[in-house]
């Protein structure tokens, strides 16, 4: 097998060599002769594009093309005057040598009619056109016009995923949230960089996919952003401001982010059974669960780039919150027929946390990078579970916890560039934390450390328009608390290869290997019961999982149009379930154990087309298959989601419609189904410096949110919305 893949990595790289005519260079800015990195480089003959790439670190890039006519290269970059250079026809390797952007004039404004679209080494590259940007207010409405296969932005509680889970984000190559993109005016975003596949430096992480968004150069000055929302006939209130100063090297922004609910109409209707081998009892039960919680997001950062080469980032964040719910319960089962449950819960939370980031270029082919996070986190949780019954007598469960946390993160990537084909990262992560929990019904205060470190390298080779890239890792992972000691030794290794066959057609496909570590709850043994059933408790004999996932995908785009098809498959061995089992004299156990397998096949097509009219769409459809297994159990399960945006703009005026169509999805026995949930929103943008919207949220879902939940369990089936 080993010698089929290099034989034929082979022949790709020789038919690729043979038949392709290469053009390069080097961009360097006229003011100072400095490296321009991130320069647009587009080749094409006639109205058609060949190739496409931006330039590197130094300054330097590389186009390739069949095409043996005369062709025209175009070089351009924001705040620069751009530059076209004819091409001669031929079939020689061409180096351009030197060419040198000028100081750009301020234009008027200028109507793109599409986004220009570039795939390099692995990753899309996005340049929004500034009629996407009019026609967006937010940056996550930007984000749901952008043509990234598997990124799903969702305009309700305003979250960007990729293929379901949390990306890892940055913000001018500086490591950052989904909220600090939530600040974020789509008129200053230049370029989105975007992939599927999480790099390995951030693979021990557990994000899923990459988000690199650069902005465009400030001039000295300050500016500030306001959004907020609310509604007439719900409890809700959603802000986010911002204000940025910048000053030569310095620039300093402020965020404030409120955010606050107050829901009374919330309801669980919940039926289910739990069954020993000599007690069963079967219940229905109908809670009313009002809730409210008011979080108040402070972000103060400080950015200081003296030279083009070094890049020091400061950000200080604060997050205090309070929140309290209460469920007001009638349950009927076979055992204490109806009874009253009475749960109050409420929480308090203080976050402050410190970040430091350092980026030094030595030159042109060497890069350090350097962070440390340390945070401070306190937890107060109060809860108390009532229930009366018929008879009069009355049982409570207390369960009061103060949580005391502290950690540091530390990391140092290096990065060197051998060419524009050739790169070599290597870096070190560590994450020690110390953390209290004191159950004061109890008086129990188990202490509970961790020591996480993760070392990796990474090669990425190009071969022609093929490319490849190597990682591996070792995770080392020390846990321990007052009762349990545990170490984990574990491998993190991925393959990604892409090939783009020509401006239209690109083919990737990936592989990656990563351990499933059990946290420290999982593992901690302190059994607690929460109701006249049930007692919850860890499992100190947890073991990690394996997990492997592989993917291939092909993506085509034609002008106004972009298509992408992907399958996945993805294998969990020992995966870790939540299960339960009968303890005899009607108790049972809630804990975490190891199951078998979990597997996933996944079929995933993303359809986009913009730029007609003012009118844009956005489809994301998907097919999943899982299988799970346990001892003596298997589940199966076939499920189908989507996703839609459309969106149109005329002048001053914008409408756009978004709906979800909800999947379900298998873990162990239980079967839960995403979030449901459309937006149709009309905005005005009467001058550039306001928009006034109104939005039609859950048009369709008279009940709103809906959670519905099923468990397969032979000892607790149950079904829950």
């Amino acid at each position: 097998m080993t010698r089929f893949i290099t034989l034929f990595l082979g022949l790709i790289c020789s038919f690729t060599a043979v038949n392709a005519r290469t053009i390069q260079g080097i961009v360097l800015s006229a003011v100072d002769s400095t490296a321009v990195a991130g320069a647009e480089c587009i080749l094409s003959s006639g109205s058609e594009t060949l190739a496409g790439t931006v330039s590197g670190n130094g300054g330097h890039f590389s186009l390739e093309t069949m095409a043996k006519s005369a062709l025209t290269l175009e070089i351009s970059m924001t705040g620069l005057s751009s530059t076209n250079i004819i091409i001669e026809s031929g079939s020689k390797n061409l180096n351009i040598g030197v060419i040198y952007l000028d100081e750009g004039q301020a234009l008027n404004e200028v109507t793109v009619t599409g986004n220009t679209v570039l795939n390099v080494k692995g990753r899309t590259i996005v340049y929004p056109s500034v009629a996407d940007v009019k026609a967006s207010s937010t940056a996550i409405s930007l984000f749901q016009k952008m043509p990234l296969p598997g990124l799903e932005a969702n305009p309700i509680n305003r979250s960007i995923t990729v293929d379901g889970g949390s990306p890892v984000v940055l913000i001018n190559g500086v490591p950052s949230s989904v909220e600090d993109v939530n600040a974020l005016q789509p008129k200053d975003i230049e370029k989105i960089e975007f992939s599927r596949f999480t790099p390995a430096r951030y693979a021990d992480s557990g994000g899923s996919g990459y988000i690199s968004i650069t902005l465009k150069k400030r001039d000295d000055g300050g500016q500030v952003f306001l959004w907020g929302r609310s509604a007439l006939n719900t409890a809700f209130v959603d802000a986010s401001t911002a204000a940025s100063y910048h000053q030569g090297p310095s620039q300093f922004k402020l965020q404030y982010r409120p955010s606050w609910r107050n829901y009374q109409d919330v309801y669980d209707n919940t039926s289910e059974s739990f069954i020993g081998n000599d007690f069963r009892v079967d219940m229905e039960k109908h809670d009313r669960n009002p809730f409210n919680y008011l979080t108040n997001a402070i972000k103060l950062n400080y950015d200081f780039r003296p030279s083009n080469k070094t890049l020091f980032s400061a950000s200080f964040t604060a997050t205090p919150g309070s929140n309290k719910s209460r469920s007001i319960a009638v349950t009927n089962d076979t055992e204490h027929e109806e009874y009253d449950n009475l749960n109050l819960s409420t929480g308090k939370s203080f976050t402050p946390s410190l970040d430091l980031f350092l980026r030094q270029d030595f030159n042109d082919n060497n890069t350090l990078e350097v962070q440390v996070v340390g945070t401070l986190s306190s937890d107060n949780y109060r809860r108390d579970n009532s229930y009366i019954f018929s008879d009069g007598s009355e049982d409570s469960y207390i369960m009061n916890v103060d949580s005391r946390r502290r950690s540091l993160i530390s990391e140092a990537c290096y990065i060197h560039t051998f060419s524009d084909n050739t790169s070599l990262s290597a870096g070190y992560q560590n994450a020690v934390s110390h953390s209290t929990n004191t159950y004061l019904s109890s008086d129990y205060k188990p202490v509970l450390t961790e020591n996480n470190n993760y070392a990796y390298v990474r090669l990425g080779q190009s071969f022609g328009r093929v490319y490849i890239a190597l990682a591996t890792g070792a995770k080392l992972f020390w846990i321990k608390n007052d009762s349990n000691k545990r170490n984990f030794i574990r491998n993190l290794s991925s393959v990604q290869l892409s090939w783009n066959i020509n401006n239209r057609w690109t083919l990737q496909g990936s592989f990656r290997f990563t351990p499933q570590i059990p946290s420290l709850s999982a593992l901690t043994d302190y059994p607690q019961q929460t109701t006249p059933y049930l007692i919850s408790n860890g499992n100190p004999d947890l073991k990690a999982s394996n997990n492997f996932l592989y993917t291939a995908s092909a993506s085509y785009s034609y002008k106004k149009f972009q298509a992408s098809f992907q399958s996945a498959y993805f294998n969990a061995s020992k995966s870790v379930i939540s299960d339960i089992s009968y303890l005899g004299d009607g108790l049972f156990l809630s804990q975490s154990v190891n199951a078998r397998y979990r597997r996933t096949f996944q079929n995933d097509l993303s359809l986009r087309l913009s730029g007609i009219y003012g009118f844009g769409a956005n489809m994301n459809l998907m097919l999943s298959h899982y299988q799970t297994a346990g001892a003596d159990w298997v589940h199966k399960l076939t499920a189908f989601e989507g996703s839609i945006s459309l969106w149109w703009n005329k002048g001053p005026y914008t409408i756009s419609y978004w709906r979800k169509i909800p999947g379900k999805y298998l873990s162990g026995h239980y079967v839960g189904k995403s979030e449901n949930g459309d937006a149709l929103q009309f905005e005005w943008q009467p001058e550039r410096h306001w928009t006034v919207g109104a939005s039609w949220m859950y048009m369709f879902d008279k009940k709103g949110t809906r959670y519905p939940a099923w468990d397969y369990s032979t000892v607790n089936p149950s079904y829950r919305e």
